[in-house]
């Protein structure tokens, strides 16, 4: 029976980018994996021709092979990946950490070529920044210490021109069976750490982990809108896993500084400003700072303290919102201090007219003074 183009099995352009193929595969991987459809002859064998499709045109040498001589240039390199579930790239790198052990790629089902070593750690590094920095967006460069790919030996453990062994241990599967009594236990294997190779001659710079300690500098892009506590993401830039291995990720998590004169809640800016008691008394107008500079805050006149007034617009577009926030200013009467003569002498005239009004000019002290006149009196009745 020949062969359906490779190509048309993933659905595919010949120019398709290798991002592309891995996407198309892991559609046809998923929807007609044995463990999903089990019993279904036709989804087994076509899952097996995505495979044999995927590990051809992923492989650069292979799919020069395939373009130009067709199926008859690649059959000879092609090992066990037509016929089970091993060879070629394990399944694990197409779906990652969603399925794992799951599917389980080439130690479970047969074939060769082993399974991956556990991908690197995960790291975090905190950044503090202002809350401008944090409203508008920045790229911040920051130096993590990490574990990276050993440059000499692209990150296999291997010295140049060495190589690596299938492992004697496993067969090159990376796992062993352990049985005892009825129970059967299948493991990585010790002594491969699951990649299925044995090291001959150990790279000297990284001694055989395929990894060495540097100090990494990295560009990190905060997205504007962000806030305390937000987290950003940078895949592959944790930690380097062993040989074999795919890097972790790094976790920038932010911290934003205490401003002196706004406090954000969400979306919002919050702000005291402090009000003469005259500007309160007959009204008049107050520059308030913004996050784009100032703007004029009408204050109408008998304005009470803690008062709130809100600027629409003036506050946070939020990092997954497109609704801008408000500024809400709150007014703070402010007591007059260090008054001179006749200040004091103005100020005891003007209270002496308060006085007079009979409750008139200061409504709220009078009826606070008369509730507790009338407490007093129920209480000695």
């Amino acid at each position: 029976m020949s062969k359906r183009d490779y190509y048309e099995v993933l659905g595919v352009s010949k120019g398709a980018e290798k991002a592309e193929l891995k996407k198309a595969y892991r559609r046809l991987a998923m929807k007609n994996h044995p463990d999903r459809n089990p019993d279904d002859k036709e989804a087994e064998q076509r899952f097996k021709e995505a495979k044999e499709a995927y590990e051809v045109l992923s492989d650069p040498q292979k799919r020069q092979m395939y373009d130009q001589y067709g199926h008859a240039g690649v059959d000879q390199s092609m090992g066990g990946g037509a016929g089970g579930f091993g060879g070629g790239e394990d399944f694990n790198d197409i779906f990652g950490d969603i399925f794992g052990d799951i599917f389980g790629g080439g130690g479970r089902r047969g074939g060769g070529g082993g399974r991956r070593q556990a991908r690197g750690n995960d790291l975090q590094y905190n950044l503090e920044i202002s809350l401008e920095e944090a409203v508008k967006g920045i790229e911040k460069e920051i130096k993590v210490p990490t574990y990276v790919n050993c440059d000499t030996c692209d990150g296999d453990g291997a010295k140049p021109g060495s190589g690596t062994t299938t492992c004697t241990t496993c067969a090159g599967q990376g796992a062993v069976r352990m049985s005892q009594g009825f129970f059967s236990v299948q493991q990585t294997c010790p002594d491969c750490q699951g990649t299925g190779q044995m090291i001959k001659d150990p790279c000297g710079d990284c001694h055989g982990q395929g990894r060495v300690h540097k100090t990494k500098e990295l560009k990190v892009t905060i997205p504007a809108g962000i806030d305390d506590g937000m987290r950003v993401r940078l895949t592959g830039e944790g930690e380097a896993g062993g040989p074999g291995a795919i890097a972790g990720d790094l976790y920038v998590q932010v911290y934003v500084k205490e401003h002196p004169i706004f406090k954000r809640d969400g979306v919002n800016l919050y702000c005291e400003v402090p009000l003469s008691f005259v500007t309160a008394a007959l009204g008049g107008k107050l520059d308030v700072p913004t996050l784009e500079g100032k703007v004029a805050l009408t204050i109408p006149a008998e304005t009470q303290t803690g008062r709130l007034f809100r600027l629409k617009g003036k506050g946070v577009k939020g990092v997954r919102s497109s609704m801008v926030g408000d500024l809400l200013c709150r007014v703070i009467l402010e007591t007059p201090v260090k008054l001179n003569k006749k200040q004091k002498e103005l100020l005891e005239e003007f209270q002496q007219t308060v006085n007079d009004s009979d409750g008139k000019n200061s409504p709220k002290q009078k009826n606070w003074f008369d509730g507790v006149k009338k407490f007093w009196d129920a209480m000695t009745s």
